[in-house]
């Protein structure tokens, strides 16, 4: 039975947790407690079955679900849905003893040890056969059960603390195969990795390894491919999982995702999923203010947003605090209230925790939870899980069906990733980091943005922000041209442009040279050494990183260098194209800079936030819409109180008043706003 159209979820928000009521099947109080405790919190969903391999077959062929059965079906006489885990996450220990070969082997050809979490080799057949029995069996038993929602495909793909890549025989065939399929011929292949230099010429596939210190570990083109691969394959897996539960199911799907996890190309993986959801673990409190780590948080809910321009489910967060970082610092009062709100603030239709009760043993038993060992609901975090679950309640009718849309898309791809931080070039970039410096300005202003990678519509959007878009996959320059040639803005920066998608540099000209209007010579990345300043509306702003050398063509010169020998070089440039426009930062430079550059920008092109107010340091704001309503989540990241000033009168659907003149805002809060047509 694989229905082509999935159900849907609630149209309520959701609120719940990761469910393991495997590890206390001996402690009968314990399952009942956790029912009563759920209710009291406002716990109408959690994840279940998420690692819970070894319980569900316990060893080759010999399944037990009753325990499932019965918790699934308690749960929903309780008003409480299950989210069906699929149990890949981590592999049972009968298995790897049965079939060595479903270990992952590193890339110096050693196989792994068993343990640990998505330690299996995504080639192996025995693995793949026996992942897609027990997800059949489990979909067959409960893929109907009115209390299940919706599928939770296995955990964290390629989460393992190791790599998410495995070099054994099977994935070395499977990544010839992969390569065959894309180049055709060998000789397309030596050119596109440009072999001929230090002579490096295949002449047979065979020749063909992953890349490993042991061998061929410089050669760019082989090791973009393989990052390639290593998500394609993992993809692969995944999407036979989905085959599976959608052979008895028509539950939607998805997979809990990580923000900007490196080793996986979300936006491929996006499309496969009904709807998104990631886990969400800002290190709060780790600064001398809240600001940039709620800024990062920022930035990686909108990616989320932006796999499917649709909201997205928060599958994992903590309502105290972490247990895997150097520290571990306890979310300070109101910080969960905060951050939960911000995530459906920027799109989320969920609050959900890792985990419901903390595990009595093993590696994550101090991680933080809603239950804690002792103590039960007499405990600060157990009112603040309590009170998320009445907030939620409050504003679901409100938020439901609304989304955040956005005029400005930043550009964040993932094979670009891969490669500008592959360059033995100018210096090692950390593209993430940097990219979040030019989403925080938006933040800060409140602006919503939509990220995107170079594949994406942007018909939807006024400008395009693209920081280091090192390489430019096939079509993205005459997609970009025509955004702008059609009234699009376009902003991009030094060290853009420079190689095409197997990492071969363009020759002659920059590939926007038109749009931009102006000609690239020269990247300097003399270091701090080197000071050097960006002369800019009559303020200087300090140069924190690379400095482009460029000369202008057709641009108008908004901004200029003031020192070294490119003294009075353009280090920003404005070219009319068409309708439209395009800028060039040539110098990464402080914060400071970028928002004065986005100040202006937004003016010209009216495209600001649209709250009508005045936000203090620390107060940023976020808009979820429908076609009858606004509404704006006000968020105080400060650790003291703040003041707002409003422009026009707004209704708390929380007070459920109108609000006018000032609110004032205690540390670590969250008001919500009600903007209607005409209001």
């Amino acid at each position: 039975m694989r229905n082509k159209t999935a159900r849907k979820l609630p149209e309520k928000l959701l609120h719940g947790a990761d469910y393991n009521p495997e590890q206390w099947l001996d402690c009968p109080e314990i399952l009942e407690e956790d029912i009563k405790l759920m209710k009291k919190a406002g716990i109408n969903c959690v994840s279940l079955g998420i690692f819970s391999w070894s319980q569900l077959e316990l060893d080759d062929g010999r399944y037990s679900f009753e325990w499932m059965e019965d918790i699934i079906e308690k749960l929903y006489q309780n008003h409480i849905y299950t989210i069906l885990a699929t149990p890949t996450g981590a592999i049972p220990p009968w298995l790897s003893a049965a079939h060595e070969e479903v270990l992952q082997v590193n890339e110096y050809g050693v196989r792994n040890y068993a343990g640990n979490r998505h330690n299996f080799c995504p080639g192996s057949p025995v693995m793949r056969r026996k992942m897609r029995a027990i997800d059949s069996k489990l979909s067959q038993k409960f893929g109907q059960h009115p209390g299940v929602i919706a599928w939770h495909i296995s955990n964290e793909y390629g989460g393992n603390g190791r790599a998410a890549d495995c070099h054994c025989p099977y994935c070395q065939e499977e990544f010839r195969k992969w390569l065959q399929e894309k180049y055709g011929t060998l000789e397309n292949l030596n050119k596109a990795w440009w072999t001929t230099f230090w002579s490096h010429s295949y002449t047979d596939w065979s020749q063909i390894h992953s890349p490993s210190e042991r061998g061929e570990n410089v050669l760019h083109g082989l090791k973009l491919d393989w990052k390639r691969f290593v998500s394609h394959q993992l993809l692969d897996f995944a999407k036979e999982e989905i085959a599976a539960v959608r052979e008895y199911s028509d539950r939607p799907v998805t997979t809990n995702m990580m923000g900007f996890f490196k080793p996986l190309n979300y936006f491929e993986w996006g499309k496969e999923f009904d709807f998104i959801s990631w886990d969400n673990y800002p290190d709060w409190h780790s600064e001398e203010n809240e600001f940039r780590v709620a800024a990062e948080a920022a930035a990686a809910h909108s990616l989320m947003r932006g796999l499917k321009k649709a909201p997205f489910l928060m599958m994992e967060s903590t309502p105290s605090m972490v247990n895997w970082r150097p520290v571990n610092t306890l979310k300070r009062p109101g910080m969960h209230s905060l951050s939960s709100l911000q995530a459906i603030a920027h799109g989320s239709d969920s609050v959900q925790y890792f985990q419901w009760r903390k595990s009595r043993g093993s590696c994550e038993k101090f991680h933080g939870a809603a239950v804690d060992h002792k103590n039960g609901e007499n405990t600060r975090v157990f009112g603040d899980v309590c009170e998320v679950g009445k907030r939620l309640r409050n504003i679901s009718e409100y938020v439901w069906g609304t989304c955040s849309h956005a005029k400005i898309a930043m550009i964040f791809d993932w094979e670009n990733w891969w490669a500008v931080e592959d360059v033995c070039g100018v210096e090692k970039l950390d593209y993430k980091n940097l990219f979040c410096k030019y989403f925080y300005p938006f933040w800060e202003m409140g602006v919503n943005v939509d990220i995107q990678n170079m594949e994406g519509d942007f018909s939807d959007y006024q400008i395009i922000i693209a920081p280091y878009n090192y390489m430019y996959q096939k079509g993205y320059a005459d997609k970009i041209r025509e955004f702008v040639k059609n009234g699009g803005c376009y902003v991009t920066t030094c060290w853009s442009g420079e190689a095409d998608d197997t990492d071969l540099c363009f020759l002659q000209a920059h590939p926007l040279r038109d749009v931009l209007g102006i000609r690239t010579e020269e990247t300097d990345a003399c270091g701090a050494a080197w000071d050097n300043q960006v002369s800019y509306c009559g303020v200087s702003y300090q140069v924190t990183g690379l400095r482009g050398i460029i000369h202008r063509e057709t641009a108008e010169v908004k901004a200029y260098y003031e020192k070294d020998f490119y003294k009075g070089f353009p280090a920003l440039t404005r070219n009319a194209y068409g309708k439209g426009c395009a800028y060039y930062i040539a110098a990464e430079t402080e914060i400071a800079f970028l928002k004065k550059f986005y100040q202006n920008l937004l003016e010209e092109e009216g495209a600001g936030a649209g709250f009508a107010g005045k936000l203090p340091e620390g107060v940023t704001v976020s808009c979820r819409n429908d076609e009858k309503k606004k509404l704006w989540f006000l968020q105080n990241y400060n650790r003291r109180e703040a003041v707002v000033i409003l422009y026009k009168k707004y209704f708390d659907i929380e007070l459920q008043k109108d609000v006018e003149g000032t609110i004032e805002m205690q540390p670590f809060s969250c008001d919500i706003l009600l903007e209607e047509p005409g209001s």
